[in-house]
């Protein structure tokens, strides 16, 4: 099941692929806020602490990703807002069955 905020994007050359990842990131949260807020249809929510000066923000959430993906963060890269609160992380060496459970995870996240 893709949607905006997380989709498949297959590859020519292998059976893996990415998987694109549409974020909404709230920079200055307090440390007891910080994970994923909410996933809407448009973008997954993400509250932390680090502030946005000096790359610490993007190196935050891509922090926060891997830990709750369970993956390395050498397996993520930020593709698109550097400088913006809405930013596209991309999930390298995926498969299209993948974006469920990764949908699951991001759900689960959410709730606690």
């Amino acid at each position: 099941m893709s949607t905006a905020a997380v989709r498949f994007i297959s590859s020519k050359s292998s059976a893996l692929g990415s998987i694109s990842l549409q974020l909404f990131v709230k920079p200055n949260a307090s440390a007891a806020r910080e994970g994923i807020v909410s996933i809407t249809p448009s973008a997954i929510h993400l509250a932390i602490a680090a502030q946005p000066k000096d790359g610490e923000a993007n190196k935050a959430v891509i922090q926060l990703l891997s830990d709750v993906l369970g993956v390395p963060k050498a397996r993520l890269h930020l593709r698109r807002g550097l400088k913006s609160k809405e930013k596209t992380v991309i999930l390298d060496n995926s498969t299209e069955d993948s974006v469920t459970s990764i949908m699951d995870i991001l759900r689960n996240a959410s709730a606690s």
